[in-house]
């Protein structure tokens, strides 16, 4: 018997489709002593790991020059929003690469996403 068939998870709605390479802004609710506060960590994500219940992501920054990565679950009700800023044109799953890399080279471009319009009811 499993964890998973025990604990029942339900997938946070807060979080949209992601895939690496898109810049995102999440805000994770951090508790300290008795207090709550939304902590925002903006950044590339260079993992998205599926599966069920351990279903998690990794977001990379680069912050007074030193790289920080943080991975947020995507059942965690920790999570209170996920915004997609930038959906970046990647050609691999994990971009481990972006860790031995320096500002400047290390920019993805950006993957042009065209929109659908609703077509009008006659």
């Amino acid at each position: 018997m499993s964890m998973a068939s025990l604990i029942e998870t339900k997938p946070n709605p807060n979080i949209p489709a992601l895939a690496s390479g898109d810049t995102v802004k999440v805000s994770a609710k951090v508790v300290e002593a008795d207090r709550e506060r939304i902590q925002t960590f903006q950044g590339v994500v260079i993992k998205v790991q599926r599966g069920g219940s351990g279903a998690n992501f990794t977001v990379r920054r680069v912050a007074y020059g030193v790289g920080v990565e943080r991975t947020f679950p995507f059942n965690s009700p920790l999570v209170e929003k996920v915004e997609v800023i930038r959906h970046g044109k990647v050609r691999r799953a994990r971009l481990y690469y972006l860790r031995g890399l320096s500002a400047k080279s290390s920019r993805i471009k950006e993957k042009r996403v065209i929109k659908k319009k609703k077509q009008e009811r006659d």
